[in-house]
């Protein structure tokens, strides 16, 4: 098990509880009251995991950075977008170098869905977003060896990205099998929000999409209660699917085949998605893969 950068070391731990004995309680009291509340806290959809790279994706780090990473980070390890970003067509014809429609792939994983689409289509623009590190090394290993110029990375919070980016500045947003969060206590953590969706909404070219990507039947529900009645977005799938009307957890998944059920549309298998290893393994499983394409309208 790999240390969390984040997790004190027993003299950390110790000296802190030798300060705090040398304190007045109303000093504690103060320390405390100045503490954010958890509920103040962002909600994310991600655990922010130590990784050490190996070799192979530490000298692709030190390759390729410079060509495919964003400086657009608030600070030194931090996943915020700095404020003074103006995420518009002149920022991206500047970074890209061509006026080309721009696609964004939330959560690229270790890249190998948004470098094979950019590998096929030269004559658009790419951006991958990904938290973390050995995913974006990875990326820049599978982008720098075939040398792609309209592939470009930011390490951040999606959502954060999105808040800076101009009105219809965008022709795609893609999320493939985003992390399912099963728990029930853990549903907010779903990267598909109504806030999001607003946000993608406002960035879309007219016309343009957002295509979602889950093997996880609870998701797709969680994806049809987000999105099918957001105006301004119009569902494009054309199948029909029976699922669930009730949400089910980690622990009652298997209570889902006897609830009651309502039909849905969703889309075809979404073309230009290579199929990755982790798309193989929900179908080894078992596992439908659900598609989805909502239009901005």
């Amino acid at each position: 098990m790999q240390e969390d950068v984040n997790t004190p070391t027993e003299n950390q731990v110790n000296g802190e509880n030798e300060q705090n004995m040398s304190k007045t309680q109303g000093e504690l009291q103060a320390d405390a009251g100045q503490r954010p509340a958890l509920y103040g806290r962002k909600v994310l959809s991600f655990v922010r995991r130590s990784a050490r790279l190996d070799a192979r994706l530490q000298r692709a780090w030190d390759t390729y950075a410079d060509t495919y990473l964003l400086n657009v980070n608030a600070g030194e390890g931090s996943l915020d977008v700095r404020n003074d970003l103006v995420f518009d067509q002149p920022y991206i014809a500047e970074t890209w170098g061509n006026a080309n429609p721009l696609i964004v792939e939330i959560g690229t994983g270790q890249g190998e869905n948004v470098v094979a689409a950019a590998a096929e289509h030269p004559e658009m623009n790419f951006l991958a977003l990904e938290v973390y590190d050995p995913g974006v090394a990875h990326t820049m290993l599978l982008a720098g060896k075939q040398g792609l110029a309209n592939l470009r990375i930011a390490q951040v919070n999606a959502p954060e990205l999105f808040k800076a980016a101009a009105d219809g500045s965008i022709a795609e947003v893609w999320t493939f099998f985003p992390d399912p969060w099963p728990k029930m206590r853990h549903h907010k953590r779903r990267i598909v929000q109504p806030e999001l969706a607003g946000e993608i909404h406002r960035t879309l070219q007219a016309g343009g999409v957002w295509r979602i990507a889950t093997d996880i039947e609870d998701y797709a529900l969680h994806v049809h209660e987000v999105m099918d009645g957001i105006e301004g977005f119009h569902n494009d799938g054309t199948l029909t699917v029976s699922l669930p009307v009730e949400h089910v957890g980690k622990g009652n998944a298997g209570e889902a085949a006897s609830l009651r059920h309502a039909d849905f549309s969703e889309s075809e298998r979404f073309s230009g998605r290579v199929l990755t290893n982790f798309e193989k393994k929900g179908l080894a499983a078992g596992r439908v893969i659900h598609d989805f394409t909502y239009r901005r309208v």
